[in-house]
């Protein structure tokens, strides 16, 4: 299932300077994670902005979730 939602952000260098963004719109990851952040909830994000559906805002956690993720290497 992740990697369906993972189809839903493309990078695109002509759209928000090559952020990703979903769906090849000008709404960047880091625009629905912010919103997220400061307390919207996903109804209220959905309301707002008409061409978002409830995948894409669980695309964009997916996303950021796999960016953060990455070995951590020990030096002895």
């Amino acid at each position: 299932m992740s990697d369906e939602l993972l189809a839903r952000i493309t990078i695109e260098n002509d759209k928000r300077s090559g952020r990703p963004c979903i769906r090849g719109m000008r709404i960047a990851v880091h625009d629905v994670l912010g919103w997220l952040a400061a307390g919207m909830t996903e109804a209220e994000i959905l309301s707002d902005y008409d061409e978002l559906e409830e995948a894409d805002i669980r695309a964009a956690l997916t996303y950021a979730a796999r960016e953060i993720d990455h070995p951590v290497v020990v030096a002895a």
